[in-house]
């Protein structure tokens, strides 16, 4: 690194204004352990990709001698300041990546396939195994996803299959040895009914899931109140699975709304539920009533919303109220929303059942904390590239400060964008800018308009 870009003993751009070991990881690591800290003694340090490589498959020979289960490697960028160039994606840094093992399976046989309801609706085929020993656990249960995937299989009770764990969490089978299939066994058949409520049911259109199409279906309602109160969503810890089936099959919840109006007198009779236990669960769901608006909407289980689109749209319209009433149009202009999500979330706002459960719950008290309203700031509704290396910043420093004024921090370069942040070696962003005529700033233009 040229000196009259390290000002400072121990200083780089990207980590200036704060402590700093190295400029590169593995040296910082180093350092670490040297300090005594715990450090993964196996590290190693690769000049080339085949290096990686060859690093990857040999211990993926070794792993067995660890005292702990992988399933893979990480590969990072080695120096600080091109990690800082690289950036991050919304999920995770664009500087590493991992590299997974083939999985490891078990052989065993398929003794019976029941069908599991989802939340949605979603049946799903499940192999009931022999039990079989695979990466470190006792497995008993794999899935066999969807029923195209049952039929592409052609997994049958009786036959002997491959399983493998699907991120060594899953297991799923994956084979079928056919050669070892006995005589008399017959194809499992696509049910036409739902197994829990005898509903009719119907393949998406375009798709290869089958579902429940019985919004009351029992198995649905269980899966949606354990969706419901789930730790990313609600956060209802007292509501575990075998307290939520008493609840459904004596008829003390049938929709979500319900959980608001229980009572201790209503929980104390149920199986293994003491006064003590009882209150707490009623303290519990009486504390998720004003959980953020974006856990609220998590929750409803709206298909294709998760936690982080959920929290696109309570920012964008900041109450549940105004989010019920948008049109399609709108849904689909918000960034990161597609039309396929748009078009569920509109659909399932215009259903009359959701919308009276939903009514419900903010009768019985639940009030949805709306996100923290922000003064418009300097740079409200203006898109800027971050590109080169700058004094003051780094650049996820830079992105986060254009964010909190208001503007969008974009990766890209194109005619919408407002203004391109230079600092030294820019690169390419710099050159597109130019060409596209998009106003370059420097760094102490962009202080200024802070």
């Amino acid at each position: 690194m040229p000196a009259t870009r390290e000002k400072l003993a121990g200083e780089t751009p990207a980590t200036r204004g704060s402590a700093v070991l190295a400029e590169e990881h593995f040296e910082t690591l180093k350092r670490l352990k040297d300090l005594g800290l715990p450090v993964n003694p196996h590290i190693e340090k690769a000049a080339t990709i085949d290096e990686v490589l060859k690093i990857c498959h040999r211990w993926e020979q070794k792993r067995s001698k660890l005292d702990y289960q992988i399933d893979g490697m990480v590969v990072k960028v080695n120096r600080i300041d091109q990690r800082e160039v690289l950036g991050t994606t919304g999920r995770a840094p664009k500087w590493c990546i991992s590299y997974k093992f083939a999985a490891e399976q078990a052989e065993t046989v398929i003794e019976s396939i029941d069908v599991q309801v989802g939340k949605t609706g979603t049946l799903t085929p499940v192999a009931n195994l022999r039990a079989v020993l695979l990466a470190g656990t006792t497995v008993r249960r794999a899935s066999l996803h969807n029923f195209d995937e049952l039929r592409r299989l052609d997994a049958r009770v009786g036959d002997t299959v491959l399983v493998e764990k699907a991120g060594e969490i899953i297991p799923q089978v994956v084979g079928v040895r056919r050669e070892l299939r006995p005589h008399g066994t017959k194809e499992f058949a696509v049910p036409h009914k739902c197994p829990e409520c005898g509903s009719p049911v119907q393949k998406d259109e375009g798709g290869v899931y089958v579902r429940c199409i019985n919004a009351r279906c029992p198995a649905q309602l269980k899966e949606r109140i354990l969706y419901f109160a789930g730790r990313g969503q609600m956060d209802v810890e007292q509501l575990g699975r075998a307290l939520v089936e008493q609840l459904v099959d004596v008829g003390l919840v049938k929709d979500l709304a319900d959980l608001y109006r229980l009572t201790q007198a209503d929980l104390e009779p149920l199986e293994r539920m003491a006064a003590r236990s009882a209150a707490n669960v009623v303290e519990a769901i009486e504390q998720s009533k004003t959980r953020e608006l974006w856990r609220f909407v998590a929750g409803l289980g709206i298909r294709h919303v998760g936690g982080q689109s959920a929290q696109i749209l309570a920012e964008r319209f900041g109450s549940l109220e105004a989010l019920m009433e948008a049109d399609r149009g709108a849904l689909e202009q918000i960034d990161q929303i597609g039309p396929v999500m748009a078009e569920s979330i509109h659909a399932y706002f215009r259903k009359e059942d959701n919308r009276r459960v939903i009514r419900r719950m903010l009768e019985a008290g639940v009030v949805p904390t709306p996100p923290q309203k922000r003064e418009p700031g300097r740079l409200a509704g203006k898109t800027i590239v971050v590109t080169g290396t700058l004094e003051a910043f780094t650049r996820p420093q830079a992105e986060q400060a254009i964010r909190a004024a208001g503007g969008k921090a974009s990766s890209s370069v194109s005619k919408n964008t407002d203004f391109v942040l230079a600092g030294e070696n820019p690169g390419s962003k710099l050159d597109k800018a130019r060409k596209l005529g998009v106003k370059v700033i420097n760094e102490a233009e962009f202080t200024e308009m802070l």
